[in-house]
């Protein structure tokens, strides 16, 4: 982990690298599986607010639930992506960009 010596900072992924491990390892695979649906649930919300929707409008808009919409902005439920692309076209009228990294 470097530290900056004059003011013993840390870099982030130092920190992640103490916390969770090196990449590659288990803890930290599940770790950064984590934190990739909690953006998901994070994008969701800010597209959802920036369009001035509750919850509730958004779930009537794709056909769902207030209680889901606000547990995948809490990040406690797994998604589809059947129900991913609904809430993003359907919701929010948008279009989902996937990528791959290999």
């Amino acid at each position: 982990m470097k530290k900056n010596q004059e003011n013993n900072l840390v870099s982030w992924d130092g920190h992640i690298d103490k916390k969770y491990g090196k990449s590659g390892t288990p803890t930290r695979d599940k770790y950064e599986e984590d934190f990739e649906n909690f953006k998901i649930g994070v994008l969701i919300q800010e597209a959802r607010k920036q369009q001035n929707l509750t919850q509730e409008e958004l779930a009537l808009k794709c056909g769902t639930t207030k209680n889901y919409i606000s547990r995948i902005e809490n990040n406690a439920s797994d998604i589809r992506l059947s129900t991913l692309k609904r809430i993003i076209s359907e919701g929010l009228g948008g279009h989902l960009k996937l990528s791959l990294e290999l």
